[in-house]
């Protein structure tokens, strides 16, 4: 039956929309096919290949729907609109899928020969030739009247078996073996934006006044009575970053209005990727749907390479510049990935490390991506004890972010569903400088990865020192409440330093000093503190000098009752929920569920009562919401297991970094989540979000991510 079809396919003029049903003896066996189902549909479960009518659940048909439609209408390997009539060839293959021609061939000419979609073995592929013209003598073979010059002539032909001599220079980038040192990273000497970057960094040198950071400083009152002295003052510092500048448009829609190009930071860019057992099925197509939502985000100046994990860890593809080859060829090996083996996450991080480390070149950014659904269960195993695992043997050491390391790269976790193991996650996002994010359904993984990268292709600051200076002969610093960035106090305690890092176009940063305000009985004012910023401008190279306005405070001889100002206290309930948090946690890793959920409840009610909660600020009302949620995960040892405690970690780091993570089952700022996200973050989730729907005409009423910078930031 199925030779009769191919015959009269090739009959009607080679016509690829046919389907050829398989025959029995083409049919694979069941344990392949059960393989290549689970890889076809994102609602397969184990459960499917034994029960006949099996119960679906409210999410899996949604996401099954969702993704139906989506992949009807967008090409699995572009991810581009996939309209019939629109001037694109389609090929549909014998598995029934579809692509745009030219994308399918190119697959075709690099040694693919397995569907990018469902991991079918295709008997027949496509070929592309710029003509069908016989060579003299001989008669056209072809059976229908073509025009000679058609540029897109299409050839069906049977894949004939290997040659044991092929050339190995077809292979496919991620099937050549891996090379001793990892120095092959593209040069980044032909970056198609070098000629005009000189240009670029006059204009943006042009606008100092909307590239430089902004300086803010809060004391908690206004005045100090003359002949007092206060032994514990705060005083507030506030960081803003540069308004967005990514104008790059990595990638040039058809229907998509003209973007006026201004520059922006090249990212380096290495994802881990956990691909053991377990994520076979619907999580695997997820992750290489997110993993494609990425590669066509990122510009031709930005590089990426892909490691994979399961008992061991490879090298997929080196660093790479995001060109149109650069996707391609990266989209290919995302498709290639399969998943069987153990989880040694360890591995896959010392891969990383080793790309990062020994790259020739560098971009301005770099940062890892890590994702996992697992444990792992060669380098750290479970506690003696009551003994916490040492989670820092995971990291490489030269990516541990210490000062003897000389090398520091983030590592942005995303610990997947409710098997992962969110202690060790955390503890490698934490040591490296990196945050972790709780994926708690498949659905929005790829809109957790949206968020990461639209913040990571936004930085517009590197390396930023605050410095704090006593200036009052009398005063001395108490404490930098800082979270989790590096600060220290001088011996003398007259200055003080935060390592803040990077940060991405618009972000924000707080934090708390405090110092001893001596009696003052001269003056009728006191000059607290004075702030200097210290920071590299990514695309200048210039290191940037900035310095705040002395902090100062009146000093009459009797004071009113003042009330406290607003952004300290807001910044004070920040932190004094983090810490109920970390105190909750502890009690719940101890087994004192009961205790846990009282903390939180306690902090809830301090809280209330603060000048703040009386005027109903909104940071106020999202900590409250996300105190609650956490009580909610409390309410068993198995609900805790299952989600709280990585809903709980993944709050810490937001918190700590003061940077927006993936929380639970949405990154849509439902929660405290917002107030972390930028324009820049919101702009890629939303573009995530209609690329999920799979409506091209959503996707063209979707703004990049550089033009919504005039947009209000979300508090």
């Amino acid at each position: 039956m199925g030779s009769k079809w191919r015959k009269a396919k090739l009959a009607l003029g080679l016509n690829l929309c046919v389907y050829v049903p398989r025959t029995v003896e083409d049919s694979p066996p069941p344990s392949e096919r059960s393989s290549q189902v689970a890889l076809l549909s994102p609602s397969y479960s184990p459960a499917m290949a034994t029960t006949p009518s099996p119960k679906p659940s409210s999410l899996g048909l949604r996401l099954s729907k969702s993704l139906s439609r989506s992949s009807k209408k967008t090409c699995s390997i572009c991810l581009a609109t996939m309209k019939r009539g629109d001037g694109h060839a389609i090929f549909t293959a014998e598995c029934s899928h579809s692509f745009h021609f030219n994308c399918i061939a190119s697959n075709v000419k690099h040694g693919n020969q397995i569907c990018p979609v469902c991991r079918a073995k295709w008997k027949e592929i496509p070929l592309q030739g710029l003509s069908l013209e016989p060579p003299p003598g001989r008669a056209r073979i072809n059976p229908v009247d073509w025009p000679q010059n058609d540029a897109l002539m299409t050839v069906i032909r049977r894949i004939p078996p290997p040659h044991p001599n092929s050339n190995r220079h077809n292979t496919p980038l991620y099937q050549v073996p891996e090379p001793a040192v990892f120095d092959d990273d593209e040069s980044l000497d032909h970056q198609p934006e070098s000629a005009d970057r000189s240009s670029s960094n006059k204009n943006a040198a042009d606008s100092d006044s909307q590239r430089t950071i902004k300086i803010k400083t809060y004391p908690e009152v206004p005045s100090v009575p003359q002949f007092n002295s206060h032994d514990n003052f705060t005083v507030l510092i506030h960081l803003k970053a540069p308004v967005s500048v990514s104008g790059q448009n990595p990638r040039k829609q058809a229907n998509s209005p003209q973007i006026s190009q201004t520059p922006r930071a090249p990212i380096d860019l290495v994802t881990v990727l956990d691909i053991s057992g377990s994520m076979a099925g619907t999580k695997l197509a997820l992750l290489k749907r997110a993993m494609g939502f990425v590669i066509q985000n990122l510009g031709p100046c930005d590089r990426l390479s892909v490691i994979a994990f399961s008992s061991t860890a490879r090298r997929l593809f080196p660093l790479r510049r995001m060109s149109d080859t650069g996707r391609q060829q990266a989209l290919q090996a995302v498709n290639s990935l399969v998943a069987n083996g153990g989880t040694n996450i360890a591995e896959g991080l010392r891969k990383g490390a080793k790309a990062m480390e020994e790259r020739k070149e560098k971009n301005p950014v770099a940062s890892i991506i890590l994702l996992s659904d697992g444990q792992d269960t060669y380098t750290v195993t479970g506690p003696v004890s009551k003994r916490q695992p040492n989670y820092q043997l995971l990291l490489p050491l030269s990516i541990h972010g210490d000062d003897s390391a000389g090398f520091k790269i983030p590592v942005h976790a995303f610990g997947f569903g409710t098997d992962h193991d969110a202690s060790s996650m955390h503890s490698i996002s934490e040591i490296s400088g990196g945050t972790f994010s709780f994926i708690e359904t498949e659905a929005v993984i790829q809109d957790a990865f949206a968020q990461c990268i639209g913040g990571l292709l936004s930085v517009v600051v590197k390396e930023l020192q605050v410095g704090i200076e006593c200036v009052h002969p009398g005063l001395c610093l108490g404490s930098l409440k800082a979270g989790s960035y590096s600060n220290r106090v001088m011996t003398d305690g007259r200055m003080g330093f935060i390592d803040v890092g990077d940060l991405y176009a618009d972000e924000e940063r707080d934090f708390l000093v405090s110092v001893n305000v001596p009696a003052e009985f001269s003056n009728n004012e006191t000059s607290l503190l004075k702030v200097r910023c210290v920071y590299n401008d990514p695309l200048t190279k210039e290191l940037v000098t900035l310095e705040g306005e002395e902090v100062r405070i009146k000093r009459p001889a009797k004071v009113g009752q003042e009330a406290v100002s607003i952004e300290v206290d807001r910044q004070r309930n920040r932190l004094q929920a983090a810490e109920a948090m970390a105190q909750a946690r502890t009690a719940a890793e101890e087994g004192d569920l009961a205790g846990a959920v009282s903390i939180l409840e306690s902090c809830r009610n301090v809280l209330s009562e603060t000048v703040s909660a009386k005027s109903r600020d909104r940071l106020l009302v999202a900590l409250d919401a996300e105190l609650k949620e956490m009580q909610e995960r409390m309410a068993s040892r198995h609900v805790y297991e299952a989600s709280g405690r990585a809903y709980i970690l993944s709050g810490l780091s937001s918190h700590s970094w003061q940077r927006a993570t993936a929380r639970g089952d949405s990154t849509d700022g439902s929660s405290l989540v917002q107030a972390y996200q930028t324009p820049s973050m919101v702009e890629m989730v939303s573009r995530s979000q209609a690329m999920l729907l799979g409506s091209p005409s959503a996707q063209r009423l979707i703004r990049p991510v550089w033009s919504f910078a005039s947009q209000p930031k979300p508090r």
